[in-house]
């Protein structure tokens, strides 16, 4: 089946209704005009050579020009691959070095990592071909010249624990994302919020093309700081918000947290990382309804969605797989665990990405047959409803018994002084492995080690309480709000 312009479609039925806000600029673009500069982008890369199924790289900040490269690209069949602009140069030349992109499209801000990819790749920077844009007609009425299981994407995972891995993207991928997302979470009438990176799909596949194949607007952001979403809720009179549990925090220790108008918020979406049960409290006790999601770029990423009902009554739940999708808990021989057993959360849906960009071991490792093995620790109750427990990797064994650091994570911050934690499991010469937690604690607090730990007693078992803490003013996140804590660990073994 050959691939449909959304794009061409909404320029049709709506071409007058607002597609796009770029908040940074202040400029609204219709679905007429979104199409007309997605239609010269494409005309603009098939001039410089580019052909369907090459990759055509950005490093752009959020804004709607990334998407106007975006659908270019995909009207031409080319595949998108946008670039963690916050990667050090080396960094960035190994993704590219893999990806092979005909061209990378910079910024004017990030020419000094552009500098540094040549002359390994041909490098342009968009505000020189912006003027080689004027005058390119706008009329595109060819077909997309692929079909559905052609890749439309290649996104590298944030590499929490290691280097990097570019997940392919098809356009069946992004379409059935889509089709779960418009059943479950967004209509034609919402007007969503992008804070995320555009360079992952927490910024690009949660809200944003759902949106688009909805004919919905979406308002972008440069960047995420707390107070200026919460104006944005307000002034732009946003209707639905994604965001991880540490932006989520953020906002509610806003000044404006109590006083903003957030009435027209339909829900706000949390994912990418448990969020803690006092928190949904917070956004529930503002009057807003808080839902705890679940995916990953490799599947969806709306794979899970807590229903509007179960908000409070089952806090801390993802809910239940979407539209298409399929999910099992199974333990390490493959065999379906009983309610409320611990296992691997593994997933079956046509919105699975087609494997690793060159990289047949590690497709083999996570795609075996028809399903995909999130390495993610889940459990499901008696009512149906999922629950993650921890990453698999994350997990450690201390004296022959399984311990999950999001549960230690959960007590720890329920501490009124603890605004993060995160817990590794280090050597330990008699146990194994002990928990290490490291601490963030509010601004102009103390607290001795002993406090903490004894806060502990009687809320977790007695093993499972770290038996190492270290203080810290911030986590080390990535781009897209995950701990790094491959890092952490290292930092405990150096201890």
């Amino acid at each position: 089946m050959d691939v449909i312009d959304w794009l061409a479609k909404h320029a049709v039925y709506t071409p007058d209704k607002t597609a796009i806000i770029d908040v940074a600029v202040g400029r609204r673009y219709t679905y007429r005009e979104f199409n007309n500069e997605a239609n010269r982008f494409h005309e603009f890369f098939t001039k410089l050579g580019v052909k369907p199924g090459d990759r055509v790289s950005v490093l752009l900040p959020n804004s709607a020009d990334l998407l106007f490269v975006l659908f270019g690209c995909t009207k031409l069949g080319a595949i998108f691959v946008p670039l963690n602009s916050k990667l050090a140069a080396p960094e960035l030349a190994s993704i590219v070095a893999a990806a092979q992109p005909s061209i990378v499209l910079y910024a004017s801000e990030f020419r000094e990592l552009a500098d540094a990819l040549q002359p390994a790749v041909r490098a342009l920077c968009l505000e020189e071909v912006r003027v080689q844009l004027v005058g390119v007609p706008a009329d595109n009425p060819r077909r997309i010249p692929c079909e559905l299981e052609a890749p439309q994407m290649l996104l590298y995972t944030s590499g929490t624990t290691g280097k990097p891995k570019g997940v392919i993207v098809s356009h069946r991928h992004v379409l059935w994302n889509a089709i779960n997302t418009s059943l479950r979470m967004l209509t034609a009438t919402d007007t969503v919020l992008i804070h995320t990176p555009m360079f992952y799909t927490g910024g690009l596949n949660v809200y944003t093309l759902p949106a688009f194949y909805l004919g919905a607007t979406v308002a972008i952001m440069k960047s995420f700081d707390a107070n200026e979403v919460l104006r944005q809720v307000e002034r732009l009179r946003i209707t639905a918000l994604f965001a991880v549990p540490t932006q989520l925090m953020m906002m509610a220790d806003s000044a404006v947290f109590g006083t903003i108008g957030l009435n027209s918020l339909r829900y706000v979406i949390s994912g990418g990382a448990p969020c803690p049960a006092p928190l949904i409290e917070r956004w529930i006790d503002r009057g807003i309804e808080l839902r705890q999601g679940f995916g990953m770029t490799e599947v969806g990423p709306n794979a899970f969605g807590l229903n509007s009902q179960d908000v409070s009554r089952k806090a801390g739940s993802i809910g239940f797989p979407g539209f298409s999708i399929e999910a099992r808990i199974v333990d390490d021989h493959g065999e379906d665990v009983g309610d409320d057993e611990v296992g691997e959360l593994i997933i079956r849906t046509p919105a699975m990405c087609s494997g690793y960009w060159n990289d047949a071991e590690q497709t083999a490792a996570a795609i075996r047959g028809e399903w995909f093995h999130t390495g993610d620790l889940a459990r499901r109750d008696v009512e149906g409803y999922y629950y993650i427990v921890d990453r698999k990797k994350d997990m450690f064994i201390s004296g022959g018994e399984n311990v999950y650091p999001v549960e230690i994570e959960q007590v720890l911050r329920s501490h009124p002084k603890v605004v993060d934690v995160a817990v590794v499991g280090v050597a330990h010469s008699k146990w194994g492995e002990v928990g290490c937690a490291v601490v963030v604690l509010r601004p102009h607090e103390s607290v001795v080690e002993g406090e903490l730990l004894s806060f502990c007693v009687g809320k977790i078992a007695k093993f499972k309480i770290p038996k190492q803490l270290i203080f810290a003013e911030e986590l080390p996140r990535t781009s897209s709000g995950k701990v790094r804590k491959q890092d952490l660990k290292d930092l405990a073994q150096e201890r």
